[in-house]
């Protein structure tokens, strides 16, 4: 097949969250199994210094933004065969300090940087010489090309444009901009309506792909049935429920070239399933890193997240304020709220020989913090899929989560297969719940025999992204026949 994918951010080259890690990682596996993939993604700050092979691509961009027409460029990196990056370079809109935000508050222009990226998707799903048989969009950062494509296939004269999929990452982003942006689409009004892109008077992205895509889906089976409900729906349950028929859910992978104990640059010492001495001194190792006492019998706990209500940061810093006054040790790194930040900076400074805070993103960190805990807290409110238990299963780090998501999908408990556990899950979104979790976790380190029988089912658990690409690649045969 011949499949073009477009997302806000696609790593290595950007990542704010699990969304880049996902779609670089569909792009290659696509590309892998014979497919032909090209993946839209704009050529942001540093970029082009951290990839020199980067080349111009012969198309210039003059595209109609609203009440002027906005010039770009587009560059093509081919990492691996079969797998083409187009980047846009329009330094106005992507030459900034931060991909959606600076300093914590999100640019004023937002909708015209990203309504400019959707229309030079569907400009490119229209011209390139390879002619895409399907588009896959990703989020609300590049949702209104269904709606694009649609409206060129109605009154453009594109008679045999490509098919369209939108998979949902988190559905509480939504790109939702005041009505007076609706005209920097150039789209006719007609299309701002219920039955479209109007949410409640404003313009929504996400909504308008989740009306227009040939197929949407969400990136957990769990999550694709939490969505549409009112709870979880964020106000799009109603449509997601309309749409049930073409919505699936479709695990997240994890890319195992990167994501491994055995061939790691971040990692001093390698491990495996066969041999866990490895671990043991990547857990010194990361004591010693962070300053606190370098000492295998107390247990570490990890986390590596963003400081947002979503991720349970508030249940956790009242969890662990009870949970420090036994024998334990905390590692946290993350940004977000400051208000959060400040809390894990004040934890850390009431405990200074068992909490360690690291505020920022550092890819090399997470990776040794994954390696380094027995532990790692995952206490989401929600969570449409979650990476970082499929990265800590892996590694060997026993993950403790909210049976919400993903998270839930891919954590088996004690309760639910003594066999197969390889974590701890709890269910009420208390500091309560999560603190009898963490009591959990201190009783089976203590028995370390059944700590191994939870290291030995993660380490072996497959979530690789072969098997997640043919699953998409299911759902694309599907599209097209349909």
């Amino acid at each position: 097949m011949k499949i073009l994918l477009a997302s806000g951010e696609v790593h290595p080259y950007s990542k704010t969250g699990g969304l880049g890690d996902m779609v670089g990682a569909l792009g290659k596996a696509l590309a892998r199994e014979g497919h032909q993939v090209g993946l839209i993604t704009p050529l942001y700050a540093g970029i082009r210094e951290r990839f020199p092979a980067i080349q111009p691509f012969d198309w210039v961009l003059n595209l109609p933004l609203g009440g002027r027409r906005v010039a770009g460029k587009v560059c093509t990196l081919e990492p691996v065969p079969g797998l083409t990056i187009y980047f846009i370079d329009q330094p106005e809109f992507y030459l900034r300090p931060g991909l959606y935000q600076n300093g914590g508050f999100d640019y004023h222009d937002n909708a015209e940087r990203f309504i400019f990226l959707s229309k030079a998707v569907a400009h490119l799903a229209r011209h390139l010489p390879w002619k895409p048989e399907l588009v896959h969009v990703h989020d609300w950062q590049a949702a209104l090309v269904p709606l694009l494509i649609n409206h060129e296939k109605s009154s453009g004269g594109w008679t045999n444009p490509p098919r369209t999929c939108l998979t949902i990452h988190n559905l509480a982003y939504q790109g939702q901009f005041p009505v007076t942006k609706f005209p920097v689409t150039n789209l006719p009004w007609s299309y701002f309506k219920p039955e479209g892109a109007e949410f409640y008077g404003q313009l929504n992205c996400l909504k308008s792909g989740i009306f227009f895509a040939d197929a949407v889906s969400t990136v957990s089976p769990r999550y694709a049935r939490e969505v549409t409900t009112p709870e979880l729906g964020c106000g799009l349950d109603g449509l997601l429920r309309r749409r049930q028929s073409q919505l699936s859910g479709i695990l997240n992978g994890v890319d195992y070239d990167e994501w491994n104990t055995l061939n790691n640059p971040f990692l001093k010492h390698a491990y495996s399933v066969d041999n866990l001495s490895g671990k043991s001194a990547n857990k010194a190792a990361l004591q010693e890193e962070l300053g606190l006492p370098a000492n295998e019998k107390i247990p570490l706990f990890g986390s590596v997240n963003r400081l947002v209500d979503q991720k349970g940061v508030d249940i956790q810093l009242t969890a662990l304020e009870e949970a420090l006054g036994g024998e334990m040790q905390f590692i946290l790194l993350g940004s977000g709220d400051p208000k959060y930040e400040q809390g894990y900076r004040d934890l850390a400074h009431r405990h200074p020989t068992k909490v360690a805070v690291r505020i920022g993103h550092d890819q090399g960190l997470s990776h040794r913090i994954e390696a380094g805990s027995n532990f790692f807290i995952l206490p989401s409110r929600f969570e449409p899929c979650g990476l970082n238990q499929m990265y800590s299963l892996r590694y060997g780090t026993v993950p403790i989560v909210r049976a919400t998501g993903g998270l839930n999908d891919t954590v088996i408990d004690l309760t639910e297969n003594a066999a197969s556990a390889n974590g701890i899950k709890f269910t009420e979104f208390s500091p309560a719940a999560l603190g009898k979790a963490l009591r959990k976790a201190l009783a089976l380190y203590a028995e370390p025999e059944l700590h191994r029988h939870y290291q030995r089912n993660g380490m072996t658990a497959d979530f690789s992204w072969t098997r997640t690409a043919q699953v998409y690649a299911d759902l694309y045969q599907k599209v097209l026949a349909g």
